[in-house]
């Protein structure tokens, strides 16, 4: 039997436990229909391998697909619950409300007094309370299931997640945020956020991902991030993935910035065994402009495989995209960065960057930058570096009386230094700050 028939008939996301899934939900017609769809994709898609060039330098080898299945509707534990206190009370003093959702289910909720007029609600409930805006947006346009494998599993089997509606010209002041965790006894995860921001409208998202198995229970994610923008909207997102060690970490995500709206994205790569993120910006109206900044750093025997594009479908579009990567011991970043300039898309301005920091002889960066380019009136530009730290630089301040240990860790400190000035919000600059030097240590 090929690798694909036996993960994708013999395991936990079969056809019986589909229809096991459904009957536990109390869902429309529309988005059950939506989810058979999905589900007939999933069973369709070759399973994932090294001949793909979309996966030739990511192996899923060691992936068992079968030892998951979709997450039980049931609230999480106290245990669970506490041990996300300590985070949730970090977030809930930079931030002006949140939600969490621990092992798949919704564990706390936002203030509706601090909201200003947005909906910040549980997915499975804005299915209730808001159908039509759903209908409309939920995996149709940004994030579909004909991306991926992964992709396809996820808009079948979709749970929980988050969506956040700011109505035309509101804008909400304050950041928001939202906590996804898988807490010991909790293996997967497959939820969902939605972001739509009317004509004029503004907001702050902050979503960080965490785990609390030690690092020893397998576990899966499967999710997706879609934005949608509207003209002159306003959007700061934050996106930070930071699943234990044990954790293999699927994503589709894409935003689509419409005329004169403006998104600024920053995504942390710090957790998982293995994360597999597809990034993408689409600058679907003239004016539009998006900022997205990175940070990965691996240790131990970590594989982070980023994919990035910045799509330029209207003219006088800009895009600036700047991806910094740590790496020690054994493990592995790869960076694949694609900026895309369609035929309508004249004057374009758009730049790319990755940068990697290599701190082990046995890790191992692959950075790959693209250029499609239609249009004959732009200015589009990238780069990728690799290397090591400089002996030079550990002796000039080993000369001065500074550790080798103290040295290392002021460059690496000074590697990320751009990136961080780039995010606007302290917190997320010093959660960054501090999870890359916990990491270093």
């Amino acid at each position: 039997m090929s690798p694909s028939a036996t993960n994708l008939q013999a395991g936990g996301f079969t056809e019986d436990a589909f229809h096991h899934f459904l009957k536990g939900r109390d869902e429309p017609s529309w988005l059950v229909e939506r989810r058979r769809e999905a589900f007939a994709r999933f069973r369709a898609f070759p399973w994932p391998s090294g001949r793909d060039e979309e996966w030739r330098r990511t192996d899923i080898r060691a992936l068992k697909l079968d030892a998951f299945a979709p997450p039980a509707a049931e609230q999480p534990s106290a245990e669970a619950r506490a041990g996300f206190d300590e985070l949730w009370g970090t977030l809930s003093s930079h931030y002006a409300t949140g939600m969490a959702h621990i092992n798949g289910a919704l564990a706390r909720e936002p203030d509706p007094a601090r909201l200003g007029g947005a909906v910040f609600a549980d997915l499975d409930r804005a299915v209730r309370d808001h159908p039509e805006l759903l209908d409309r947006y939920l995996l149709t346009q940004a994030v579909t299931a004909g991306d991926d494998i992964f992709a396809a599993l996820h808009a079948a089997f979709w749970t929980s997640g988050s969506l956040l509606y700011v109505p035309r010209g509101v804008k909400i002041e304050a950041p928001l945020f939202s906590l996804i965790g898988l807490a010991s006894g909790g293996s997967v995860d497959l939820s969902h956020t939605l972001v739509v921001l009317e004509e004029g409208a503004e907001a702050t998202l902050v979503r960080e991902t965490a785990g609390r198995g030690g690092g020893q229970t397998p576990a899966f994610h499967a999710g997706a991030l879609e934005v949608f923008l509207a003209a002159g909207a306003r959007l700061r997102l934050v996106n930070i993935q930071n699943w234990d060690e044990a954790t293999w970490h699927f994503s589709r995500e894409r935003a689509l910035v419409g005329r004169d709206a403006a998104l600024q994205w920053t995504v942390g790569g710090l957790g998982a065994r293995l994360a597999k993120v597809n990034q993408e910006v689409v600058l679907t109206g003239p004016g539009a402009d998006a900022q997205v900044n990175g940070v990965m750093f691996t240790t131990g025997r970590q594989h982070l495989a980023y994919f990035t594009r910045q799509d330029h479908a209207a003219h006088h579009t800009t895009s600036d995209l700047l991806y910094k990567g740590g790496l020690k011991d054994r493990s592995r970043i790869v960076w694949k960065g694609m900026i895309r300039v369609e035929k309508e898309a004249q004057r374009t301005d758009a730049y790319q960057k990755n940068d990697n920091l290599v701190l082990s002889g046995s890790a191992r960066a692959d950075s790959i930058p693209g250029l499609e380019i239609e249009a004959n009136d732009v200015r589009c530009t990238h780069g990728a570096t690799a290397g090591r730290v400089d002996e030079d630089m550990i002796f000039y301040a080993q000369a001065r009386g500074i550790p080798r240990e103290a040295a290392v860790r002021l460059i690496v400190e000074g590697f990320f230094a751009d990136v961080y000035d780039r995010i606007t919000l302290e917190p997320v600059r010093e959660t960054l700050r501090q999870t890359v030097a916990t990491k270093l240590a």
